[in-house]
């Protein structure tokens, strides 16, 4: 999770590259635009944590004990990842 200083930057970020977009038009103050993404940034980022946190609990359930960090852990892992990750969007 990232810290409240580093999502407050990121905001401001954003914004800026938005605002900086012929293709979007900000119709809104900024304080509010920030808080959104703000919101949406951190809602995000909670919820890979836990499609992570499941991961890991399902990698290390497997009976025969897989090394994280070696090959074989890295490949299982973006593959159960991803597939969390597709088990979140449907529900």
């Amino acid at each position: 999770m990232l810290s409240e200083d580093k999502t407050t930057h990121l905001s401001h970020v954003i914004l800026k590259a938005v605002k900086s977009s012929s293709h979007v038009a900000v119709k809104t103050d900024d304080s509010r635009v920030l808080k959104d993404i703000k919101r949406v940034l951190t809602v995000e980022l909670a919820q890979e944590a836990e499609i992570d946190r499941k991961t890991r609990a399902k990698l290390a359930s497997y009976s025969r004990g897989i090394v994280e960090g070696s090959q074989e852990w890295d490949v299982l892992y973006r593959k159960t990842f991803e597939e969390e990750t597709r088990k979140q969007v449907k529900g």
